[in-house]
């Protein structure tokens, strides 16, 4: 199945790529390392949140959502 993309677990895999810690981006952030644990446990969080993560760790996050949407496209099309 084609499952939506979990943006936590992604972010959290982003960052041990890059062999940064929670902590590191908490402190990016401007937020409590619990409050930063908490963004990488949802399955979604605002835009603007997203925009600030993908300057802060150089990565473009969105760019998992437009690859989903084109795969689930595929999918609903045949």
């Amino acid at each position: 199945m084609n499952e939506e993309p979990h943006i936590g677990k992604i972010i959290k895999t982003a960052l041990v790529e890059q062999g940064r810690s929670i902590t590191w981006l908490a402190k990016q952030l401007g937020c409590s390392r619990q409050n930063a644990y908490k963004i990488l446990n949802r399955k979604w969080i605002y835009t603007d949140l997203l925009l600030k993560i993908c300057d802060i760790l150089d990565y473009d996050f969105f760019k998992c959502f437009s690859e989903w949407r084109e795969r689930r496209n595929k999918i609903v099309t045949k």
